[in-house]
């Protein structure tokens, strides 16, 4: 099993580890040991994995193959005279790995005649088998014909076929305790068969499920809307196949008077809402508006006390009645090389970050802890640390809580009218500066009207900044030779009457790149 290194994808990591006796520790031997590698590791460390550690690309002539393996004792106590130097892709010391692998991985331990357990670690759709779950068995034992049950969700099933992985998939008759292998069981969606859960026999059911299960939680939401209205069918289709496949994707319909009809996503951090966009972009040819991404708050009523969840910042409620909101703070962890520790110090604290602790694992290296709200990370914290670093500094988050905070929801007015697609939720302190930022980026991008057009950006019921997008006109007073200035002010009244009078009724299409600026308000 290949892991993903990207932090949103640590649920299904923590599963597949679930199903393995060792893992290999491949470390680049130009780079070290990065955040995403170190998340992991204690992952496997925390599952019992017995560990070897490999060094990799050692045949690049920026390699540091000694360093790194003095890096890895460092951060995690393994010798480094045990680091295997390889090259994968000249094929030095691969033997020595293989060997390594059967003389130090365990064999499975299993009870043969307890009830059937079987661990679900992936799993992936197939036309024709439905759901072919990949599971690694724990106790007990299973036949082609006899049907199961999944434990989370109490879905029954006989499977089309049972197989193991060699390393193309091969029918067997049964599979017993200690194997990973298959289960093609017919179902038509991953949601009835998830990544965790646990999967037993209709007629022997097992007490209780494997530990460890948790439905993956989105905390990334954002709406996606189709450009063109008619293409609204295609883009459910095409969710519906996203998610047959990815049981972590959630969505719901939505409108926007902005945008018409839509669909409200939930992803489990920004990368994961990048790759949904992409695929949906070039797999099924759509075009997609995103509006802006916004984490899930609790706002507690002030007289009652309720706490209800929102997604979106339309569904916050009048600020007369919040007694207070609440909104995600993530335990943050950033490597870097010691020479960027002021720029990510600075990143950091205009992030609203909390310095909770630092280290130096080794020579050069240094390890920030941060607890960092999860809205200022999802706009593009990432990309902002890879560049301040040169691609140098790697992170890793997880959730830690939900704190009280000052949040307003700052609106945006397009002639008077409030566009929903625009409207954000921000810090108290920061809505002035987001407000201007935002109004001077519509007036460059919403194009010029027969009429002048105001744009407002308003943070609790008051207009906190403002901009007018200027009026086409006329040269009404081409065909006045000299003469007198009361002929022309007359015609330029008569002018001025008219455009209040189209003011009144117009209204003001907002451009797509408009939605996308408010994605990139930045700290410039």
């Amino acid at each position: 099993i290949d892991t993903p290194g990207h932090v949103d994808f640590g649920y299904e990591v923590s599963r597949a580890l679930q199903g393995c006796e060792g893992a290999l520790l491949i470390v680049d031997a130009t780079q070290g040991i990065e955040a995403q590698t170190l998340a992991n590791l204690y992952l496997a460390l925390e599952a019992d994995l017995e560990i070897i550690p490999v060094v990799n690309k050692i045949d690049l002539p920026a390699a540091q193959p000694d360093v790194v393996a003095e890096e890895i004792e460092a951060l995690i106590g393994l010798p480094a005279e045990d680091v295997i130097p390889i090259s994968a892709k000249m094929g030095t010391n691969v033997e020595q790995v293989l060997e390594a692998v059967v003389r130090l991985v365990p064999p499975p331990d299993g009870e043969l005649n307890a009830p059937f357990r079987a661990l679900v670690f992936d799993s992936h759709y197939d036309s024709y088998k439905g759901v072919i779950a990949y599971v690694r068995v724990f106790e007990g034992r299973i036949g082609k014909r006899d049907v199961i049950k999944m434990m989370s969700n109490d879905v029954m099933v006989e499977p089309i076929e049972i197989g193991i992985f060699a390393p193309d998939m091969r029918p067997v008759d049964e599979l017993t305790a200690g194997d990973v292998g298959y289960i093609a069981t017919g179902l038509k969606t991953v949601r009835e068969c998830r990544v965790g859960d646990t999967i037993t026999l209709r007629a022997a059911p097992a007490k209780k499920p494997l530990p460890g299960y948790e439905a993956a939680k989105p905390m990334v939401f954002a709406g996606f809307y189709p450009t063109d209205g008619e293409d609204y069918g295609l883009l459910k289709e095409a969710l519906e196949k996203l998610q047959l496949n990815d049981a972590a994707l959630v969505y719901e319909p939505e409108t926007s008077q902005a945008l018409n009809f839509g669909f409200r996503c939930g992803f489990l951090g920004l990368f994961h809402m990048e790759i949904i966009q992409e695929r949906l972009e070039r797999e099924y040819d759509l075009d997609i508006v995103a509006t802006a991404p916004s984490v899930r708050y609790e706002v507690v009523d002030h007289t009652t006390g309720t706490v209800k969840v929102i997604e979106s910042p339309a569904d916050l409620p009048e600020e007369g009645t919040i007694g207070e909101i609440r909104e995600p703070w993530m335990r943050v962890q950033i490597f870097a090389p010691e020479e960027y520790y002021g720029v990510i110090m600075e990143l950091a604290m205009k992030r609203r970050g909390e310095l909770t602790g630092q280290e130096y694992p080794a020579p050069g290296r240094v390890v920030f802890k941060y607890d960092v709200p999860l809205a200022e990370l999802i706009v593009d914290f990432y990309d902002k640390l890879k560049s301040v670093t040169r691609g140098y500094a790697s992170l890793d988050y997880e959730f830690a809580e939900y704190r009280a905070a000052d949040l307003v929801k700052l609106e945006v007015l397009v002639n008077k009218t409030p566009v929903d697609a625009l409207a954000m939720i921000v810090h108290r302190d920061s809505a002035y500066s987001r407000g201007q930022k935002l109004v001077s980026k519509l007036k460059e991008l919403i194009p010029r009207q027969m009429f002048e057009v105001p744009i407002q950006a308003a943070a609790g019921n008051r207009v906190i900044s403002r901009a007018n997008v200027k009026a086409l006109r006329k040269d009404v007073l081409a065909k006045c030779y000299g003469g007198d200035i009361t002929r022309k002010r007359k015609l330029l009244e008569k002018q001025k009457k008219g455009k209040k009078r189209m003011k009144m009724i117009g209204n003001v299409e907002v451009p797509q790149e408009a939605f996308m600026a408010v994605l990139q308000l930045g700290d410039e």
